[in-house]
């Protein structure tokens, strides 16, 4: 008898201690999905505020609108499956503006660049100068499907899948800056590689192709030259370049040190004709 009461009393203890894990396993999960939620909301609002103050800067546009915009080409939607051209709403309602002869292009050199328009922005300007480049910059967006959410990590990378949202913003971005270069036109290429004209750079693909004649006077390269250069203004890819270009686009190239444009850099007192 005791026995028979002794089995019944380990039967409830293990009921319960069954019961109790069962809990516990239930709060866990609850307190996992909140956390993540809560996560979720914390990258969307984060990312929502960088791209808010990051616009606001320019004071140009109506940001919020611009935001819900920018939101629409890639929300609710599979994040390989979003094409250049669903950026065309964005660009159209912050459209880049005629720099003639302060139109610079880059490819490879993005910190010497940036180093040097960020403090002579007199000389020169950049995709990444503009409200939607500034803004964008650097970031890493996308949507997934049945979601009105934008989301800041899993999302593909650059290489991933091709109509990806961050590709293909920069893919449209870079098409429609092309697009309004006037007067003469600068770019600089990477000295320290292989293929300073690499044909499958954004560069190469999509701005020079979009180089017009009617607005485009001359292209000038600089090969930016540093300890490590192995390449300058006679490499190969640089003849592919000239082929490349609309007719009746002059073209010129100079090698430049590094330190050079530091130099002109860090003094405005050195005019931008002069920098090389």
């Amino acid at each position: 008898m005791e026995h028979e009461q002794s089995r019944r009393l380990g039967k409830r203890r293990r009921k319960r201690c069954v019961i109790l894990i069962v809990i516990v396993v239930i709060i866990v999960i609850v307190i996992i999905a909140v956390v993540l939620g809560l996560t979720l909301r914390q990258n969307k609002s984060e990312f929502e505020s960088t791209f808010l103050s990051g616009c606001e800067k320019f004071n140009q546009y109506d940001c919020k609108k611009l935001w819900g915009v920018f939101q629409q080409a890639y929300v609710d939607k599979d994040p390989c499956k979003v094409p250049v051209e669903a950026y065309d709403p964005l660009i159209a309602a912050a459209p880049f503006k005629p720099q003639c002869n302060k139109t610079m292009f880059w490819s490879k050199t993005k910190d010497v660049v940036h180093g040097f328009t960020e403090k002579r922005k007199d000389c020169f300007v950049t995709l990444e100068d503009t409200l939607l480049g500034s803004v964008l910059d650097g970031l890493t967006w996308c949507g997934k499907e049945g979601s009105n959410d934008t989301f800041t990590s899993g999302c593909p990378g650059w290489s991933e899948c091709e109509n990806n949202p961050v590709r293909s913003f920069w893919i449209c971005a870079s098409a429609a800056f092309a697009d309004v270069a006037c007067g003469d036109v600068t770019a600089m290429l990477n000295g320290s590689i292989n293929t300073p004209f690499n044909p499958t750079s954004i560069f190469a693909s999509v701005e020079v192709p979009r180089f017009n004649a009617s607005r485009v006077k001359k292209l000038n390269v600089v090969v930016v030259i540093q300890k490590n250069n192995i390449s300058n203004c006679n490499h190969s890819s640089l003849k592919n370049l000239t082929q490349a270009l609309d007719t009746g686009i002059t073209y010129g190239c100079k090698d430049v040190s590094e330190s050079r444009i530091q130099e002109c850099g860090a003094k405005p007192e050195i005019a931008c004709g002069a920098c090389w």
